[in-house]
């Protein structure tokens, strides 16, 4: 028989050794998961563009874990904004708008859990066209209002630099974590304070 996991969100207080003085009381998180290597193609290969919007919504992969997605245009002159639609962390809807430059690899910031809808713009140019696949920024599992993360693990090594972190606290797909080393389907560990 298991028992119902501990719930941070209490506001409990400790005690200390000076009446009528408490501290808030943190506990500490390992949120554990294995996210493959960043890539262009994971989620939609390359789509050739055409003289009409098109909204795509077969022949999607969804993230491996809840991560952001990227976009690249297959020409220098690839332009026009993806549209990415499906869900975040909580179930919630999400859509975020990337901007195309050229075959630049253009970074989407929220977290998806899910893709179930790209729209892609027209097309610029002979052989144009988008590829949308996943990034290196990982979503967490809490919406926080302060960087409230100590340590990272790649692989159980020790991050020697501390990752980028982002956080929100009402939106739960804003707050992400990006390591300084390479994601490669290996383990990671962010370790963070969770405050009740």
């Amino acid at each position: 028989m298991s028992i119902a996991a501990m719930n941070p969100f209490l506001g409990e207080l400790i005690q200390t050794n000076v009446t009528g003085v408490t501290c808030n009381w943190i506990q500490r998180a390992d949120y554990q998961i294995s996210p493959v290597a960043t890539s262009n193609t994971a989620v939609l290969v390359l789509t050739t563009l055409t003289s009409l919007v098109q909204t795509i919504t077969t022949g999607i992969t969804n993230p491996d874990v809840v991560r952001n997605v990227v976009a690249k245009g297959a020409i220098v002159t690839s332009i026009g904004n993806v549209i990415v639609t499906g869900t975040d962390y909580a179930g919630a809807v999400l859509s975020e708008t990337i901007a195309l430059s050229g075959t630049n690899v253009v970074a989407g910031l929220k977290a998806f859990a899910t893709v179930t809808q790209i729209a892609l713009p027209i097309s610029s140019g002979a052989g144009d066209g988008v590829s949308v696949g996943l990034g290196s920024k990982l979503g967490l599992p809490y919406t926080l209002t302060k960087n409230t993360i100590g340590k990272a693990y790649n692989n159980n090594v020790l991050e020697a630099t501390n990752p980028t972190v982002t956080v929100d606290a009402i939106n739960i797909c804003n707050n992400t974590v990006t390591l300084a080393t390479t994601l490669a389907g290996n383990v990671v560990d962010i370790c963070l304070d969770i405050p009740g």
